[in-house]
């Protein structure tokens, strides 16, 4: 299994060999963007789509066909968790363009959480 900062890296390299870098994004941009692969995950949601399955989408002759399995590489898979891997991959994506040590991050991150009293904040959501 690839650690995390090897996923930035090969998140990041894929944006890059794309042509997602070829044009300045600002900070909020990027923010923009992760935020709406959650937007697209919450749409599902409304939707009905099943939390944890997603379904496939190509588009042939003008019409967009759907299958419940991937049939080749050249189906998009579509559905909450598609849509969740897509806010993960733009996450890396901004790491890897600025240099984030992500992993690094979440251990410090989640060790800090784990000290923190149960609910903490007093927030109702």
């Amino acid at each position: 299994m690839k650690t995390i900062n090897e996923l930035v890296h090969e998140a990041h390299s894929n944006a890059v060999s794309k042509g997602r870098w070829e044009e300045h994004r600002t900070f909020g941009e990027l923010i923009a963007l992760m935020h709406s692969e959650l937007s697209e995950a919450l749409e599902d949601f409304r939707n009905n789509e099943p939390i944890t399955i997603n379904w496939y989408e190509k588009k042939e002759d003008g019409r967009v066909r759907t299958e419940v399995i991937q049939i080749d590489d050249t189906w998009k898979p579509c559905g909450i968790p598609s849509e969740l891997a897509d806010v993960v991959i733009r996450v890396f994506d901004a790491c890897g363009r600025y240099g984030i040590d992500l992993e690094e991050a979440i251990q410090e991150k989640m060790a800090y959480n784990a000290t923190r009293p149960q609910r903490h904040g007093g927030k109702k959501i």
